[in-house]
């Protein structure tokens, strides 16, 4: 298996989070990507630093304003503290402008060049700071997951692309829930024109909205989220089981969303039918985002799975007999982390845990 970091992706170090009227300590800390190289590491894999794709490259799924601001956001936000008007230790909004949630809904660029009123409009919650080195790390994040969909293009069965920060929650022009660039839309999108139809399996805690908008008017590209039930749940607005899709893309967008409380025997016949729905709609290669934040010890999460649901997930999706870029998600409880892709990969390559390491 190829598997692509870049530990300019560490850069990215997160000050702040609000949760329920109160900042606290980000949950996205370095120590999530370490536990998982060191998975790799141990399993033997071959982790290659991503090849530079350049700003670019991003435009296949992201609006070029949006990219410009977030590629000089912290810069004229110091320029500001030189102004003397001493703003915080990073970039977060305090505006929020009107967004109505329906899927398939493109917005305009921010009619303002205020830096303030960008902010507002381009970062959508308070869980996105953008601090020194964030930028670095988004960009050569979305190079991880190119590269990881470029393996595959060349033939390669199997990449993962081990993205931080994530990617599913950010839209056409918006970062949201910890996300700022869509590195599995922006994998999906390389390899639809390799492919033609392809498939976007998401098993995070979390709906992946953002991925589902980009998608959400095409008809070459299936979204197929399983996630804990956004009522009263994370992104909230979408993730419903009645958005199908719009346009040449109605019938090209799932939604399963899961009880809270769910375990791992709960989740499987949602799996299964989200498998099955990837099978019948043909496509000819996968993107799986994968969250290890569905683990019942996670510190935000509202499932209940054990390892073995990370082993049934890798199972499915080797019975497809699809071509996988596995682009790293969400997984918050860093002790899980490792155990977890472990027990993904024995689920990919159908061997006991013993054999992984010489099988990889």
């Amino acid at each position: 298996m190829q598997a692509f970091f870049d530990s300019t992706q560490f850069l990215h170090d997160p000050q702040q989070f609000m949760r329920l009227g109160r900042l606290t300590k980000p949950t996205d800390v370095l120590a999530r990507a370490q536990a998982l190289i060191g998975c790799l590491e141990r399993n033997g894999a071959q982790v290659s630093v991503p090849k530079d794709w350049g700003v670019e490259q991003l435009h296949l799924v992201h609006s070029p304003a949006y990219i410009q601001y977030l590629a000089t956001a912290y810069e004229r936000w110091e320029a500001l503290r030189a102004e003397g008007k001493n703003p915080g230790v990073e970039v977060l909004p305090n505006l929020s402008p009107f967004y109505s949630g329906t899927p398939g809904i493109p917005r305009v660029e921010c009619p303002s060049p205020s830096l303030v009123a960008q902010t507002g409009y381009y970062l959508g919650d308070l869980s996105c700071p953008l601090g020194n080195g964030s930028w670095q790390a988004i960009l050569r994040s979305a190079h991880t997951a190119a590269s990881a969909a470029q393996a595959v293009i060349d033939g390669a069965p199997l990449a993962y692309a081990l993205c931080r920060p994530s990617g599913h929650h950010a839209h056409y022009n918006r970062a949201s829930g910890f996300c700022y660039v869509n590195n599995a839309a922006l994998a999906a999108q390389m390899l639809s024109q390799q492919f033609g139809k392809v498939a976007v399996l998401d098993v995070d805690a979390h709906h992946g909205d953002g991925t589902q908008n980009i998608f959400y008017g095409r008809g070459d590209v299936l979204t197929v989220s399983t996630h804990g039930e956004t009522s009263d749940y994370f992104p909230f607005y979408t993730g419903y089981a009645h958005e199908t899709g719009a346009g040449a893309g109605a019938g090209c967008n799932l939604n399963l969303p899961l009880a809270h409380g769910c375990t791992t025997e709960q989740f499987l016949p949602s799996l299964d039918r989200g498998v099955d729905a990837i099978a019948q709609f043909g496509a000819q290669a996968l993107v799986l985002s994968i969250g290890f934040d569905t683990y019942r010890d996670d510190p935000i999460s509202v499932l209940q799975f054990d390892f073995d649901a990370y082993r049934h997930v890798g199972e499915r999706l080797r019975q497809l007999g699809l071509p996988v870029v596995l682009v790293q998600e969400g997984g918050y409880m860093v002790e899980a982390l490792d155990p977890g892709l472990q027990a993904l990969l024995e689920g990919l390559q159908a061997v006991p845990a013993a054999a992984v390491v010489a099988a990889v």
